[in-house]
């Protein structure tokens, strides 16, 4: 493998987001691995992903999934690896294991990645893209612990950003809505609530992300990827 090709690490790199960002930065031309628990989905990926099966929440799965690479150095380490279905019901019902759950595969699982990852990254002076959401900044009800966990992981990008460069860049990218393979079927309503015309899609993520894997002046900041959802007021009728 000549040194000059580029390699990216994608948790939970085998479906949604994940995946489309896996495809993209392999039209690129990277050498991608994909880390995931979805050992089905890690299968049906594209020949020439490496498929890491694997719970980034379990430090030992960790370890040993990034030993299993082989590699000697990365470029990029994507944490995207979450639980997405933010809705858990009332506060006043909550288990703390569905509390502990969201934190220890949403935030956890992203500093376990980066831990393990640190020295590869190093090596070639890398940069870490943390996968947020808009979440992190507003709410429905009854999301409490995946706004908790995504809200760190902001905050965990800039503690790593001051803490890891100048070597190793550290950003945050925070999708809004994202439809995905398989995701619901959205009214024009739906997607007129975007300044942008539309909600958006993995490939969306996977061209922010690769732009942010080159951005070299850019370490410890949150991209709001939103189409401008966010940003438009909204008054009930």
């Amino acid at each position: 493998m000549a040194d000059d090709i580029k390699r990216a690490l994608v948790t939970g790199g085998a479906k949604g987001i994940g995946r489309g960002v896996v495809l993209r930065l392999m039209r690129e031309g990277w050498q991608v691995a994909a880390l995931d628990r979805d050992a089905e989905a890690l299968a049906a990926l594209p020949d020439g992903v490496a498929a890491l099966e694997a719970d980034v929440s379990n430090e030992a799965s960790v370890q040993d999934a990034v030993a299993a690479t082989g590699w000697d150095g990365l470029d990029l380490l994507v944490n995207n690896a979450g639980i997405a279905d933010p809705e858990v019901g009332p506060v006043e019902d909550l288990a703390l294991e569905i509390w502990q759950a969201f934190l220890d595969t949403n935030l956890t699982g992203a500093l376990l990645m980066t831990k393990h990852c640190v020295p590869l990254l190093r090596a070639r002076r890398g940069a870490i893209v943390n996968v947020t959401s808009s979440r992190a900044h507003q709410s429905e009800p009854q999301t409490e612990p995946y706004a908790a966990a995504k809200g760190g992981l902001t905050a965990l990008t800039h503690a790593l950003a001051v803490s890891l460069g100048p070597e190793i860049r550290v950003n945050a990218l925070a999708p809004g809505w994202i439809v995905t393979d398989g995701g619901e079927e959205l009214r024009e309503i739906d997607h007129a609530q975007h300044p942008a015309g539309r909600a958006g899609r993995p490939e969306d993520v996977a061209e922010a992300v690769l732009w942010l894997a080159g951005a070299g002046f850019m370490t410890g900041q949150e991209v709001l990827l939103d189409g401008g959802m966010t940003r438009k007021m909204i008054y009930a009728e």
